[in-house]
Order: structure tokens, then C-alpha cells, then sequence
């Protein structure tokens, strides 16, 4: 994994993470360099199958100041996912049979430059199991800075 861009600490909060997957976007020019400035969201970004492909949708990708609005973008446009046929049918499946989600992690280039994000299959999280691990976090942080005084 390269320089990750954008992540997306909700889909930790609300998702219990099951398995993670590799995907590339479908982007335009203008796009990318919004991306490089750093102007995107995938805070309430969702993962949905459309014909046998999956698409981003809800991403926010920003417009920048110095793009001309003939080559502009859809800033919460859908964007296709590059994945393999057979990572595509299993997501499909679980999302299907076993009332699973799938959600946009996080955002990143990877060594060639291209535009990934990681993608996981998630089940979500109860209120209570919420509070358990905002508990195990807090004992946690108290221990590392109790072990840091000694």
C-alpha cells in the first residue's frame, strides 16, 4: 500500500471488518488531481453492484479552483471499481446471502500512481458492540500511558 490519501475511520466505527480487497477506479483527469490535493470524502460512501460491476457511490471528490467546468467531474458522481470477476461474484454473494456490506476503507496511490482504494466486507456493528470497543480503546490508551511513566 502506498501514500493513502483519505480513510474512512467511520466505516471502522459502525463495521466489524471481515475481509479487505484491492480495487481500482475508473477516474478523469480532473479527478486525479483532485485527489492529489487531497479533496475527498469517503465518510458516507457505499459500495454497490450494478450489472455484474461494482461501483463506488456517495464518494465526495472535490472540484478544484483551477478546473475549467467544460472538463469538471460529478462530485459525488458513482465510479466503477476495477476488481476481478471472481472477487466481484464472492462480494456479490455475501452482500446477497448473508445481508453483508460492503464499504470504501480507505483511499491511496499505489507504486505505479494508480488510484486504489481498499474496500471491505463488513457486517455491522450493534450499539453495544460499539461501546465495548470504545471501552477496550480507552483501557488501552490508559495502559500505553501508564507503561510510558515507568
Amino acid at each position: 500500500m502506498g501514500e493513502t490519501i483519505a480513510k474512512n475511520k467511520k466505516a471502522y466505527h459502525d463495521f466489524a471488518i471481515l475481509e479487505k480487497f484491492e480495487a481500482g477506479l475508473v477516474l478523469q483527469g480532473s479527478e486525479v488531481k483532485s485527489i492529489r490535493a487531497g479533496r475527498v470524502n469517503l465518510k458516507d460512501s457505499f459500495v454497490r453492484f450494478v450489472q455484474d460491476e461494482a461501483f463506488l457511490f456517495n464518494a465526495h471528490i472535490g472540484l478544484l479552483s483551477t478546473t475549467h467546468h467544460y472538463y469538471g467531474h460529478e462530485e459525488r458522481g458513482s465510479r466503477k471499481l476495477l476488481l476481478k470477476r471472481k472477487e466481484i461474484e464472492k462480494l456479490r454473494i455475501a452482500v446477497e446471502k448473508d445481508g453483508l456490506t460492503v464499504v470504501p476503507l480507505s483511499l491511496y496511490f499505489n507504486r505505479k500512481n494508480f488510484v486504489k482504494v481498499q474496500i471491505g466486507l463488513a457486517k455491522g456493528k450493534k450499539q453495544h458492540d460499539k461501546r465495548h470497543d470504545l471501552k477496550e480503546k480507552d483501557m488501552k490508551r490508559d495502559i500505553e500511558r501508564a507503561m510510558k511513566e515507568f
